[in-house]
C-alpha cells in the first residue's frame, strides 16, 4: 500500500476509534486529569495539588493534603512545569514523565524560569512525553549537603502514589496530592548542569535509595570527588565527563562492551544492555540538542518498576513505608509510546465511551466503554499476511489503568519484540457475569476488524484481579484461547455451566505467584496457599493430566515434583521456578510458576515468563483441539 494511502488508512482508524455516542459513558473512566499545562513554585503546587487530585476518579471522597514531607522545603528554589492532559485517576499518574532538572544558577522570577526550560528544550520534551519538570536550584549559592535533604523530600513526596500511612503513622488517614498532580516513579530521569551533575555524582548516584530509582540520567560538565562510589547500575548520558567519572559509572553498570558513532562511545553490558554509559564530547553546549537525544537515544528505553519489600534500602525516617519506598527499582526495557506510536511500529488505538458492547450490561448498568488496542504497523499498512499474528487479552488489577497495565507488565514491550498484538479493556467495575461476555466479545471483535490477526494464537494474561479475569474468560468461552496466564490471580470459582464445558475441550495455563504475594502464598509455611494448589488441580481435571498428591513436607512450595521443571533468573536479578505438568501426549498443559523475593506487583519479566509458556500452543479452528509445538521461537 502505497504510504499515502497508510497515512489515511490510520488516520480513519483514529477518527473511528474517537466515535462515541453521546449519553453512552456507562463506566466514564478517561485516565486523565485534563489539566492545562501550569508552571508554579513547588509552594503554589502544594495549594493547588488536593482541589485538583481530589476530583479524579477513584480519588472522590478522599481526604488529600500535599505531604508533611516537604512542610521545611525551602521557598523560592523549585519550579514545577506540568504539560497538558496528564494522566490520573486511579494509577494512571504512574504513566506521567518527570524530568528532575538540577541547575546550579538561581532565577529572579517564575517567567526567567520558564524561560530557561523553553531555552534548553525542555518543555518541548515534556509536551510530547506527557509529564512534569521538577527544576531545581541550590538553597545557597551552590548545590551542597543541605539540598540532600531537600532531594529526599521530593523523592518521598513525588513516589508515593495513592499513599495512605497505617493507622498511628504521621499523616494517618490522609493520601497525599504531590505524587499524582507532579510526581511518578516508573519513569523518572534526571538532567544535572554543571553543578548539577557534580550533585548528582556525589550525593545521588552514592545513594542506592536514590539511583536505584531513576531509570536515566544527562549529566553535563560534571566533577565527581575520588572517595564517592556509583552504588547502582543506572544509565548514564555524560557529556565532557573526566576519565573517573566515565569508569566510575562504567564499573557501576558492568559495563563489558562498547561502541561509538563520531565523538560519541557508548559502553555497555552484553548481556543487560539497559546498563550502559554514553560518553559524548563536544566543545559546544547545544542543550536543546543533548536533552533531545538523551531523552530519544536513552530515557525512552528504560523505565523503573518496584518490586521489593518496602523499606529494605530506604532511609528510616517517620515517612518511611509510603507506597513505593522500596529500592533499587527495577531496571527494565521501555517502549515508549511517542504521538500514539513506539519507535518499533506498535500503535495505540484508544477507544474511550463507546457503546458497542453495551448490551452487556451490569444490574447497575455498567459496560464495557472502553479499550485500547497495540496494533503492529504491520497489521494496519496491510503488509502481515491474514491470519499471521498472535494476539493477547490484557486484563489489568484493582485500582490499575490498562494502559498503565499494558506497560508495567511488559505486554507493550512484548508487542514490539514479537510483534504481537494486544486489547486491554477497563473492566474495573465490571462483575464477572458481565466480564465472560463483554471480554471474549473484544476479542472477537479485534479478530473481524484486524484480518491479520491470527485466531488459531489468541491468549489472556492478567494480574491480580486480572488474572481473575483471565480465570473467567477461560472458564466463559475456553475454545476462543490457546493458551491462558492467570498470574497472581484473584481466585475466582467456575459454575457448573463452565465445568462442563471442559468435557469436550481443554485449556493451557500457566498460574504464578511470588514470595510476597501473600494472598496466593502461605508465608507462614512458605507454600502455595489452598486456594491456588485447588486451582492446579482443578486445570489438571479439565486439562485431561493425571492428578497429583500434595506433599508440602517433600517439595516446599509447590507440593508436587512435575514432570519437568525449570529455575531461570529473570533480569539478571530473580529467580523463577516453574514446574510443569503433562497430559497423555506430554503436553504440559499446567504450569506453575513462583518468583523468589517479589511482592505482589507488576514487573515487566512476567508478560515474558507467560509468553514463553503459551507462545508454544494454537487453537485448531476445525476441530477445536489444543495443538503444541515445543519449537516455536
Amino acid at each position: 500500500m502505497p504510504k499515502k494511502q497508510w497515512s489515511l488508512l490510520i488516520a480513519l482508524v483514529m477518527v473511528a476509534a474517537s466515535v462515541f455516542v453521546p449519553g453512552a459513558f456507562a463506566m466514564n473512566f478517561t485516565g486523565s486529569q485534563g489539566n492545562k499545562a501550569t508552571f508554579e513554585t513547588l509552594e503554589e503546587t502544594r495549594a493547588s495539588s488536593p482541589v485538583a487530585i481530589g476530583s479524579l476518579e477513584g480519588n472522590k471522597g478522599r481526604t488529600f493534603k500535599s505531604h508533611p514531607v516537604l512542610d521545611g522545603y525551602p521557598n523560592g528554589s523549585t519550579f514545577i512545569y506540568r504539560s497538558a492532559n496528564l494522566f490520573g485517576g486511579r494509577a494512571a499518574a504512574r504513566m506521567n514523565t518527570n524530568l528532575m532538572v538540577y541547575v546550579e544558577q538561581h532565577f529572579d522570577s517564575k517567567d526567567a524560569a520558564m524561560n530557561w526550560l523553553k531555552s534548553a528544550g525542555l518543555i518541548d520534551v515534556a509536551d510530547e512525553a506527557t509529564g512534569t519538570i521538577v527544576l531545581v536550584t541550590p538553597i545557597g549559592t551552590s548545590f551542597g549537603n543541605a539540598d540532600i535533604a531537600a532531594y529526599y523530600a521530593l523523592q518521598t513526596a513525588m513516589f508515593a502514589q495513592n499513599a495512605l500511612l497505617a493507622p498511628g503513622s504521621v499523616g494517618s488517614g490522609v493520601f497525599y496530592s504531590d505524587a499524582e498532580y507532579f510526581g511518578g516513579f516508573g519513569y523518572l530521569y534526571f538532567i544535572g548542569i554543571d553543578g548539577g551533575a557534580t550533585f548528582f555524582n556525589n550525593h545521588i548516584a552514592t545513594n542506592i535509595d536514590f539511583a536505584g530509582r531513576i531509570a536515566g540520567a544527562l549529566l553535563i560538565n560534571g566533577k565527581v570527588d575520588e572517595i564517592r562510589k556509583v552504588s547502582t547500575s543506572v544509565p548514564v548520558y555524560l557529556v565532557n565527563a573526566s576519565d573517573d567519572v566515565v569508569n566510575k559509572y562504567k564499573r557501576a553498570n558492568h559495563a563489558n562492551a562498547m561502541k561509538g558513532t563520531g565523538e560519541i562511545v557508548t559502553h555497555y553490558n552484553q548481556s543487560q544492555p539497559l546498563q550502559r554509559v554514553v560518553v559524548a564530547r563536544t566543545n559546544t553546549t547545544d542543550l536543546p540538542a543533548l536533552t533531545k537525544a538523551a531523552y530519544h537515544d536513552m530515557f525512552i528505553k528504560a523505565m523503573r518498576i518496584p518490586v521489593l519489600l518496602q523499606g529494605i534500602d530506604s532511609a528510616g525516617t517517620q515517612y518511611s513505608g509510603y507506597n513505593f519506598d522500596e529500592a533499587p527499582f527495577s531496571l527494565c526495557q521501555r517502549d515508549a509510546l511517542i504521538n500514539g506510536v513506539t519507535k518499533d511500529g506498535i500503535h495505540l488505538i484508544s477507544h474511550q465511551g463507546e457503546d458497542r458492547f453495551s448490551g452487556m450490561k451490569s444490574s447497575k448498568g455498567d459496560y464495557l466503554d472502553t479499550w485500547y488496542e497495540y496494533v503492529p504497523e504491520e497489521v494496519l499498512n496491510g503488509t502481515a499476511a491474514k491470519g499471521t499474528v498472535p494476539l493477547i487479552l490484557g486484563n489489568h488489577g484493582g485500582g490499575d489503568d490498562p494502559r498503565q497495565f499494558v506497560d508495567e507488565i511488559g505486554l507493550l514491550a512484548l508487542a514490539g519484540n514479537k510483534r504481537v498484538a494486544i486489547v486491554a479493556a477497563d473492566h474495573q467495575s465490571l462483575p464477572n457475569d458481565v466480564r465472560g461476555p463483554a471480554l471474549t466479545s473484544l476479542v472477537k471483535y479485534m479478530l473481524k476488524t484486524y484480518p491479520a490477526l491470527d485466531p488459531s494464537r489468541v491468549y489472556a494474561i492478567g494480574y491480580s484481579m486480572g488474572g481473575g479475569a483471565t480465570y473467567t474468560v477461560g472458564y466463559y468461552e475456553p475454545t476462543l484461547f490457546a493458551a491462558v496466564a492467570p498470574l497472581a490471580g484473584t481466585n475466582i470459582e467456575p459454575t457448573g455451566t463452565e465445568v462442563a464445558r471442559f468435557a469436550s475441550t481443554q485449556l493451557p495455563i500457566y498460574l504464578s505467584t511470588s514470595s510476597y504475594d501473600v494472598r496466593r502464598l502461605q508465608a507462614e509455611t512458605s507454600r502455595i496457599n489452598d486456594n491456588l494448589a485447588n486451582q492446579v488441580k482443578r486445570w489438571l481435571q479439565f486439562n485431561g493430566v493425571p492428578p497429583v498428591t500434595f506433599d508440602f513436607d517433600t517439595y516446599k512450595l509447590s507440593g508436587f515434583k512435575g514432570d519437568s521443571w525449570t529455575v531461570d533468573t529473570l533480569n539478571n536479578e530473580y529467580t523463577s521456578y516453574t514446574w510443569y505438568l503433562n497430559n497423555n501426549k506430554g503436553y504440559p498443559m499446567v504450569a506453575l510458576n513462583y518468583v523468589k523475593d517479589l511482592i505482589h506487583a507488576l514487573y515487566p519479566e512476567y508478560a515474558y515468563s507467560a509468553w514463553d509458556y503459551m507462545k508454544h500452543f494454537s487453537r485448531d479452528q476445525k476441530t477445536g483441539e489444543i495443538k503444541y509445538n515445543p519449537y516455536m521461537k
